[in-house]
């Protein structure tokens, strides 16, 4: 298996796991020149989308990365209603998994305001430009407002064209 981030990304499709690109990767997807060290991802919390997400990650050893000792990811019928966000290792990369996207809303608005884009040869959703902008604005970090400079121009150059 690669050791690279799009390999979670392949993984998650090939998983049936609900799911939509944000983020860094997302604005790299859009073209923008930031580097992430993770992927970001806004999925559906509901409990079989979550048992979806733990056995497509099965091979890659996932933890839960802010706990003591980095423990296992071990979900089950009884605790999937307990998360709104999973931040996890893996033997290929670190994914966080969100349920909501500041600037933009639940996965169900995520993945409405998201476009089909092909990434390692898999179709997957990614957070459309202009949302994506709306929640780098909505977070306002130092490397976010990096990025929405970058993403800004990238959205005048393709409505110049």
């Amino acid at each position: 298996m690669k050791k690279d981030l799009s390999s979670l990304v392949e993984l998650l499709s090939k998983g049936a796991v609900e799911f939509a690109v944000v983020g860094g990767y997302a604005g790299v997807v859009h073209g923008c020149s930031y580097v992430t060290a993770d992927v970001d991802i806004c999925c559906l919390f509901s409990e079989e989308n979550l048992l979806r997400l733990q056995k497509a990650l099965s091979d890659v050893h996932p933890v839960h990365r802010m706990t003591p000792g980095h423990q296992a990811l071990r979900l089950t019928e009884e605790n999937c209603g307990q998360f709104k966000n999973l931040y996890l290792d893996t033997d290929i990369g670190q994914l966080d998994c969100l349920s909501f996207v500041e600037g933009v809303g639940s996965f169900l608005q995520v993945k409405e305001s998201s476009e089909e884009v092909e990434i390692g040869g898999v179709a997957v959703y990614v957070l459309g430009l202009e949302a994506l902008i709306k929640a780098k604005k909505a977070m306002g970090r130092p490397n976010d407002k990096e990025a929405v400079l970058q993403l800004e121009a990238i959205q005048k150059l393709r409505e110049e064209k």
